[in-house]
């Protein structure tokens, strides 16, 4: 019994980890952060041996891929057309924290807000500087993050977003112009959060405009809270199912929302 005890103190003892900030310039980390929320929303895994992980929501609209092999490799999520929904694209660099990654996947998974979605918002109440001419922008306090609204030509645009540290690029991603607004704001939200993010000994760049702060964790501490995350996943996504389920599946002409003129709704 006495050494059952102690293999399991011993199995428990505190490591070293270290929180990071800001969150941008932290490293990919742990994708487990991504993929485990998404089992426990419902989602169904379909990769293959030696393939890059995929996984598909329960309806078969919307794909996540991770594949770290072929260039540039990182991260796809992609939804298929629906109603008056356009296809959309999203792909995010291998070096692309998963905590950001997951702003966008956790949202998936949720119910629709019942307010317009606001991109900028969560930038603005960071103190992220915007620039407005061809392209709109907005750049982290630091200088090391911006999101853009890209306009190459008429008719061709994109978001584009990243992060870079003085040793160069650190990630990239680009939204298609037709990803919901509600999503890209989700991926606006996370990136801005001011809280760090943690990662263990050894698992984040070189930079410094990083700021670490050391902790000692037990494995049951991360366990815990990995577990709340699940917890938290699944009943967003019963939450989303329960609201899929009751609302109507057609909206009579008196009762659709009005628009005042020269103004359209935001997508979500």
């Amino acid at each position: 019994m006495n050494s059952r005890k102690n293999w399991a103190e011993w199995s428990d003892h505190p490591q070293q980890h270290y929180l990071i900030e800001p969150r941008y310039l932290a490293g990919g980390g742990d994708l487990r952060h991504v993929t485990e929320a998404l089992r426990a929303s419902g989602w169904k895994e379909k990769s293959k041996t030696g393939g890059p992980l995929v996984f598909h929501n329960p309806a078969e609209m919307i794909r996540v891929v991770f594949d770290p092999l072929t260039r540039p490799g990182g991260w796809t999520i992609e939804g298929k057309a629906s109603g008056h929904q356009q296809a959309w694209a999203a792909k995010f660099g291998v070096g692309t924290p998963v905590e950001i990654i997951a702003g966008l996947t956790d949202a998936l998974s949720q119910p629709p807000s019942a307010h317009a979605p606001n991109v900028w918002a969560p930038l603005a109440a960071q103190n992220w500087n915007t620039r407005q001419g061809r392209h709109f922008t907005a750049m982290s306090p630091d200088k090391s993050a911006f999101v853009q609204f890209h306009q190459s030509s008429p008719g061709q645009a994109h978001w584009w977003i990243g992060a870079r540290t003085e040793h160069g690029r650190a990630w990239d991603a680009e939204l298609s112009p037709t990803t919901p607004l509600s999503l890209v704001q989700a991926v606006t939200t996370a990136l801005a959060d001011p809280q760090p993010v943690m990662r263990p000994r050894g698992m984040f760049p070189p930079s410094n405009r990083l700021r670490t702060t050391s902790v000692s964790v037990r494995p049951s501490e991360l366990g815990a809270w990995q577990q709340a995350r699940l917890n938290a996943a699944r009943t967003a996504a019963w939450a989303r199912s329960a609201w899929a389920t009751a609302r109507p599946r057609t909206r009579h002409p008196a009762t659709a929302p009005h628009t005042p003129a020269g103004h359209t709704t935001g997508r979500r």
